[in-house]
């Protein structure tokens, strides 16, 4: 027997001794520092947010895999249910709505390889699925989510101890020794239907979570003290004196500002109400968007599939103003509507809020989100413009009082110049 285990809360020590007597003595108990980071980088969730381009009015859904045959990227004799359910989630929930993110286990990236790992998700990540380093922000990723969708992995299992709701799509009950923490989690969380309609399902995970004590109370007993209690006993076996200065975790960093990235074709719905135009946008979905409105494909230029560009009522790019390749964002968009004959508008985004777009009629118009009054893709401003002017509304109008734009429960306000040339 190990002259210690650490262990993280009183009720492990106990179940240690009770199943193994030789035990008694050697258990120490300790704090989680993994989660104690956590706990501490509560304070900065709103930056952590930004850095993986999870917008004002958005929720951040994360899916979590652990690497086991009955985890959710696991086959559990039924099939691989992660590579089914991340596209269906992107292609399903709005894309001005929500932000999906995915952190895998460390070794499905190793077993697999990152190029086949990234092979297997492709659809999801054209349609803007973020992939979270394993060893990296998986962390700031827990931080930052709104929902998480998991399996019964040590992530899903920090996410439910940090008060984050929680679905299970995988949840071996079966193989998880009854008298553990974990089988009691298990049984006690809501589930998620991977193959029924998920916009539901996750809006019922939201309005009714309640968060569970077990997972917290299980983490740690001691929050925010794994530090010095750490510190302490290391010292201890040490033989040596501890130093004075207070013992320190490291804390999280802001992880680099990562952009939603998306080549897959969008439908978008849209009407015009007070002035305003309502805009919801799905990533090469399964179905037609449901709703009153009139509904338009807006097409990246890079997308993977050039015959799309030939239907496209928007076409979109995203790029530097100043990039020598294109002459200048009005110039690459006056360029496309002649190459392509459907196209009704072009835009060039050129930063997180500002879209330069030509509509079919030889309106140029600069489109920027009014500090603090708008926080959305300016694809969709570019969207919204096409809308407004498909309903026989005028450019004029636009440019003397801005285009007022809602996605979900947000409303943006976006200042609209018109540009000569």
């Amino acid at each position: 027997m190990a002259d210690a285990l650490v262990l993280s809360h009183p009720e492990q020590v106990e179940r240690l001794r009770e199943s193994c007597p030789e035990a008694a003595g050697t258990a120490v108990l300790a704090g989680d520092p993994c989660f104690d980071r956590m706990l501490a980088a509560r304070g900065h969730r709103h930056r952590f947010r930004r850095a993986l381009g999870v917008r004002r009015g958005q929720r951040l859904v994360v899916v979590s895999a652990t690497w086991n045959p009955e985890g959710l990227f696991g086959d559990g004799g039924a099939g691989d249910v992660l590579t089914a359910l991340l596209p269906r989630l992107t292609g399903e929930l709005p894309a001005d709505e929500y932000r999906v993110a995915a952190v895998l286990h460390p070794n499905i990236w190793q077993g697999h390889g990152p190029g086949q790992v990234r092979a297997w998700l492709d659809g999801a990540r054209r349609g803007g699925l973020a992939l979270v380093d394993p060893l990296g922000a998986w962390r700031q990723a827990l931080v930052a989510a709104d929902a998480v969708i998991g399996d019964h992995g040590a992530v899903t299992y920090y996410a439910a101890a940090l008060g984050v709701p929680v679905a299970l799509a995988a949840a071996p009950v079966e193989h998880v020794d009854p008298r553990a923490p974990l089988a009691g989690f298990l049984a006690e969380s809501p589930r998620l239907d991977p193959f029924a309609p998920l916009p539901a399902q996750l809006d019922t995970l939201l309005a009714g979570h309640r968060p569970q004590p077990g997972p917290a109370r299980f983490t740690t007993s001691l929050p925010g003290e794994s530090a010095g209690r750490l510190r302490t006993l290391f010292y201890e076996f040490l033989g040596l004196p501890e130093p004075d200065r207070p013992a320190l975790l490291e804390p999280l960093p802001l992880p680099a500002y990562e952009p939603v990235a998306r080549s897959a074709p969008m439908r978008v719905l849209t009407r015009l109400r007070d002035g305003a135009v309502v805009l919801r946008r799905w990533a090469d979905p399964a179905y037609e968007p449901a709703g009153d409105g009139a509904v338009h494909t807006a097409v990246p230029e890079d997308t993977r599939d050039p015959g799309r560009l030939d239907l496209a009522d928007v076409i979109l790019r995203h790029g530097a103003p100043d990039d020598p390749r294109f002459g200048s964002p009005a110039a690459w968009c006056a360029e496309t509507l002649r190459r392509y004959a459907h196209c009704a508008l072009a835009a060039y985004v050129t930063g997180p809020g500002d879209c330069t777009v030509r509509t079919r009629g030889g309106d140029a118009l600069a489109l920027t989100a009014a500090p603090g009054a708008a926080d959305a893709d300016p694809a969709a401003y570019a969207s919204a413009v096409h809308a407004w002017v498909a309903a026989g509304r005028t450019a004029d109008a636009l440019a003397g009082h801005g285009l007022t734009v809602r996605t979900g429960t947000s409303e943006h306000r976006v200042a609209v110049t018109r540009l000569t040339g």
